[in-house]
């Protein structure tokens, strides 16, 4: 062995020296693996601890259940269909209502960023309108749209609409002048100038805006369900609450936070598809 060698061994041990002979370095252990383990272990641990907190009775059962009675009833819930039909309502409107809000959002989006005038003639009536709580126009939506499927749609898509619209526009108003210049001295066309510049430079933002906006229409959706609707998750989270079955209760909201997950997952998939050098630079 030579002194190098040695000397090496002696600060940073055997590890260091194989990879300075070029030998393979053996993982002692798999850090996707470790961070899989941790993410799995801190919401059992939090279910643990809210079990054993219920035996004990530091938690009132009456209030917050326990995880074992949610599960005793989550499960004839499935076997029968009934969770699942609820759950296929309520992501139908969700994706119909995140669809009728987001499409617009981005086309208005694009837009505004692309042309002041359309700015500046939209933008304080934006400014206006976005921070007034979408429940509070509820009455009115049910006027307008009735008490069928196109109000509960509506109601997600209005708030989905705001916030894809508003990073639209910041992500092509962020695009470098330089890219707008070069596509200027091209000959662009205003079509070309959507599909080529504006729409590839804004898609960052627009994803910020899709996730925002899903967040939104998960929120929105146990409100829409409210009035009048006759299934749905957010439904049953009403429809539990009325009757005091703090157990179906639990099983909904779990329900409702499980499709956050499946639709923010999609999303990811989708970004990393459609913006793959956006996760080159990680």
């Amino acid at each position: 062995m030579s002194l190098v060698e040695e000397t090496l061994q002696k600060q940073f041990g055997e590890i260091i020296v194989k990879e300075a002979k070029g030998e393979p370095k053996k993982a002692v252990f798999d850090k996707a693996l470790i961070l899989k383990v941790l993410a799995f272990l801190s919401p059992s641990l939090l279910l643990v601890l809210w079990e054993i907190f219920s035996r004990l009775g530091v938690v009132d059962i009456r209030l917050f259940s326990s995880p074992i009675m949610i599960f005793k009833t989550m499960v004839p819930m499935l076997y029968s269909g009934e969770l699942l039909y609820h759950t296929f309502i309520s992501a139908q409107r969700i994706v119909l209502g995140f669809l009728a809000g987001a499409v617009p959002g981005v086309i208005l989006g694009l837009s505004m960023g692309l042309f002041a005038p359309i700015r500046a003639s939209l933008m304080p009536m934006v400014s206006a309108t976005f921070p007034i709580p979408k429940l509070a126009i509820m009455p009115l939506i049910l006027i307008v749209f009735g008490l069928g499927e196109a109000s509960k749609i509506f109601t997600i898509a209005i708030g989905v609409f705001y916030l894809v619209l508003i990073n639209t526009m910041a992500g092509v108003l962020n695009i470098d002048d330089i890219y707008l210049d070069v596509a200027k001295n091209f000959g662009a066309s205003p079509f070309q100038f959507y599909t080529t510049v504006a729409f590839p430079g804004a898609l960052p933002m627009i994803f910020a805006g899709f996730k925002l906006g899903m967040g939104t229409a998960l929120l929105l959706i146990v409100a829409a369900e409210l009035s009048a609707a006759k299934a749905g998750v957010g439904w049953l989270v009403w429809r539990a609450y009325d009757m005091f079955d703090i157990e179906k209760m639990f099983v909904a909201l779990i329900t409702l936070a499980f499709l956050g997950y499946i639709f923010s997952y999609l999303l990811e998939i989708a970004e990393k598809v459609v913006i793959p050098w956006k996760n080159d630079r990680r």
